[in-house]
């Protein structure tokens, strides 16, 4: 009997041996499919905001870029074209718009079947706004009104109105207003300014603003990183806009302030013809995140969306005047004490952008 239970615990222990050899291999998991919980998830469900103060907005800006029209060089010179249409807003606490302002960025930048840029890169592009009369629309309106008057036309028209208010107005198959309202002031295709007034209430935050405060869009355009083919390089047109969407008070201080940037570019060969996939929209730095890639070379390890939002909050409270006399060095860094830990990036089209939007206020 004695040797039998011997014999049945060797075999139990080399079972269990065995179990915990097979333990130590590998295993192939398959996906479970978990059942649906009732209780709602934890820290997923968007965070409500706290109700506007009395009298207090919310402002927003958004950017919508294309650079679908460039074309290829060939008879004629090529054309690197970016149109960004930026949109500010400010909103009140029923979602309601309260005041809005229109521009686009319109950048052409012409280059040759040698793959050569042909514009002088030292040239700062004017917004629409900000060509006015030199636009040229007003000859072939219909309607004797150039473009910035019908983009402030559209402006008004959609004050007090909600989001889907905005996307409900009526238009053509082509893009045109035919609300009666609207057909003797606006002609222009508004669908993108529609889209671009639903990103800017949908991005826009509590970040100080009255709605007794003035509302004011800043553009800069550049052209300078833009360089030629070669026959080992592609070349590079690049339409570099910086942005402010600002709100200012009636002693001209900021009491809001958002800041972004794009960088829309068009890749072309030395025999002229485009290599970039113009179907790709570009979107800003701000929408890029972390995806620009600053933090890995930033000496302060900040990403561009964070000194730019950093920057942003510094001059709430500031006038335009202040703001142009931050201190920079010779390559337009900042060098102000309350600056430098935060705000490493060039700081000279942000102080520009400030400029701008004053002077396009309203006031």
């Amino acid at each position: 009997m004695r040797k039998i239970l011997a014999i049945v615990l060797i075999l139990t222990m080399s079972i269990f041996a065995f179990v915990g050899c097979t333990k130590d291999q590998p295993e192939v998991e398959t996906p479970v499919a978990e059942e649906p919980k009732n209780e709602e998830p934890k820290n997923e469900k968007p965070v409500a905001e706290e109700p506007l103060a009395e009298g207090a907005v919310k402002t927003g800006l958004a950017v919508v870029s294309s650079v679908e029209k460039s074309k290829d060089a060939g008879e004629k010179d090529g054309l690197a074209q970016t149109d960004s249409v930026i949109v500010a807003v400010t909103v009140d606490n029923e979602g309601k718009i309260v005041q809005t302002v229109i521009d686009t960025a319109q950048t052409k930048i012409e280059f040759s079947k040698e793959g050569k840029i042909l514009p002088d890169l030292n040239t700062v592009f004017k917004s629409k706004q900000e060509l006015k009369e030199e636009y040229g629309m007003g000859k072939a309106s219909t309607i004797d009104k150039e473009w910035y008057e019908q983009a402030n036309a559209l402006a008004e028209y959609v004050a007090g109105k909600t989001v889907e208010e905005v996307k409900g107005i009526a238009v053509d198959e082509s893009g045109v207003p035919t609300e009666a309202d609207l057909v003797s002031s606006v002609t222009i295709k508004i669908n993108p300014y529609k889209e671009a007034i639903e990103k800017a209430v949908a991005n826009a935050k509590n970040l100080g603003a009255d709605a007794s405060d003035k509302l004011g869009l800043g553009v800069v355009t550049t052209i300078s990183k833009s360089k030629d083919a070669t026959a080992d390089a592609e070349g590079l047109a690049q339409a570099y806009s910086t942005y402010t969407a600002a709100t200012f008070d009636k002693d001209g201080k900021v009491t809001s302030s958002i800041i972004d940037a794009s960088q829309a570019n068009v890749k072309f060969d030395a025999t002229g013809k485009i290599t970039s996939d113009l179907t790709v929209a570009p979107i800003t730095k701000v929408e890029l995140g972390e995806d620009y890639g600053m933090k890995k070379a930033s000496a302060i390890g900040k990403e561009w969306y964070e000194q730019a939002d950093a920057f942003a909050a510094y001059v709430v409270g500031k006038t335009v005047e202040e703001i142009k006399g931050i201190a920079v060095d010779e390559s337009g860094h900042a060098t102000e004490e309350d600056l430098v830990s935060s705000v490493t990036v060039g700081i000279e089209d942000f102080q520009s952008i400030y400029e701008k939007a004053y002077n396009n206020s309203n006031r």
